[in-house]
């Protein structure tokens, strides 16, 4: 099992910047790549970037230039660091982590809600 909690959400203006932290416990032994996604009510849940254990990473292109992913795998920690902040970022963003084995198997947070607003 493992815990993925995340902290560092909040209200910021357009051009604004937030990091966002997710700590994994558990069996974090197995845990091999990290991402985060979000959310907006009544949408689907979608990918905004992911890191492996090596450190190679995936944006979406709606971000790429503006978030930095990263992970501190001592503290079993994964990073999101997001400037340039924009209004349609607003959405709640979720940790998630890969528990390697057949199958894999998916573990989410509790989510963090991030609100770019004026």
């Amino acid at each position: 099992q493992v815990q993925l909690v995340e902290s560092g959400g909040g209200l910021v203006q357009p051009g604004g910047s937030l990091r966002l932290s997710c700590a994994a416990s558990g069996s974090i032994f197995s845990i091999g790549t990290m991402g985060w996604y979000r959310q907006t009510p009544g949408k689907q849940r979608d990918l905004v970037a992911r890191i492996t254990k090596g450190g190679s990473t995936n944006y979406r292109d709606s971000v790429k230039g503006r978030f930095t992913i990263s992970r501190d795998n001592a503290k079993n920690t994964v990073y999101l660091q997001m400037n340039n902040l924009k209004p349609e970022d607003t959405a709640v963003y979720y940790c998630n982590a890969v528990q390697m084995g057949f199958p894999p198997v998916n573990y989410w947070g509790q989510g963090t809600q991030v609100t770019v607003s004026s």
